[in-house]
């Protein structure tokens, strides 16, 4: 069991968790999407679907076949994030399989996603188009269930992830296209990186392109740039190689910047927000 309280800010909660960047973009980015994993064998081996969010943003269901679905973007309580899903996770499996959690109180003995799970599985991450992981398989197809489907599915920007650069997501935010990607490396060398790719006009992705700043979010880094209208996830594709290719060249670079390189990061710099 992990020593912090629950009321310690932890501020990289899924630090240790197989794949903890898309765990990050779905608890922030991602509208829809799902995540198998499965309890330790002390925890009673169930198998459990992490995903991005519940009806009526419940912590965790218990579905009828005994399973867990524990929602990642729901509130929790305390200062760390993975113990508060740990416990909804410990919670739904105690109930009466069909029954949901609603609200989550930790104990003592609040579980951390890193105590409850077993660390073995692949945690691959499953970008869905609509709500429909919502529906369980056992139950009855209800005429309200199906309301809620189509209300939410109405609200999804669409979003996949981009092939040939990992843990990056492209989303069609409306008026415009964006492009999100995940990074586990250290803040400040991602700034420098994108300073010294700024300082060459290389920072942009391709034709259009612009990059517009970063999110810090669970303890990660997560730059974003603008696509022109159309660009699609296939348009940021046709580029990810190369793009990603001169990104981890300026990300291994150690020397100190250059003047031109210090009058640019001032601006990258600016563009930092914090997500909560």
């Amino acid at each position: 069991m992990s020593s912090t309280s629950s009321n310690d800010l932890v501020r990289r909660p899924f630090e240790g968790l197989p794949n903890e960047q898309d765990l990050v973009a779905m608890r922030q980015l991602i509208p829809a999407a799902t995540m198998a994993a499965k309890t330790t064998a002390e925890y009673g081996s169930l198998d459990v679907e992490i995903a991005t969010i519940l009806p009526m943003a419940w912590p965790a269901v218990r579905r009828t076949d005994g399973s867990v679905t524990v929602g990642i973007q729901a509130g929790y309580p305390g200062g760390d994030l993975s113990r508060g899903i740990g416990q909804a996770i410990k919670l739904a499996a105690a109930l009466e399989p069909g029954n949901p959690i609603t609200t989550v109180t930790l104990d003592d003995e609040a579980p951390r996603l890193q105590d409850i799970l077993d660390l073995d599985g692949a945690f691959e991450i499953q970008v869905q188009d609509t709500f429909e992981f919502w529906l369980d398989p056992s139950a009855e197809r209800t005429g309200e269930i199906e309301q809620a489907i189509t209300q939410a599915n109405d609200s999804i920007m669409p979003t996949r992830a981009v092939q040939g650069l990992p843990h990056g997501y492209w989303v069609d935010a409306g008026a415009k296209e964006h492009l999100r990607w995940v990074l586990d490396a250290d803040e400040e060398k991602v700034i420098d990186a994108v300073t010294r790719l700024h300082a060459r006009r290389e920072s942009a992705i391709g034709e259009g392109t612009k990059y517009v700043g970063s999110f810090r979010a669970e303890g990660l880094t997560i730059p974003v740039w603008d696509l022109p209208k159309g660009c699609g996830a296939e348009g940021v594709e046709a580029e990810a190689e190369a793009f990603r290719t001169r990104f981890e060249e300026a990300l291994a670079v150690t020397e100190p910047l250059t003047t031109l390189e210090r009058r640019a990061r001032g601006g990258i710099v600016a563009r930092q927000v914090t997500l909560r």
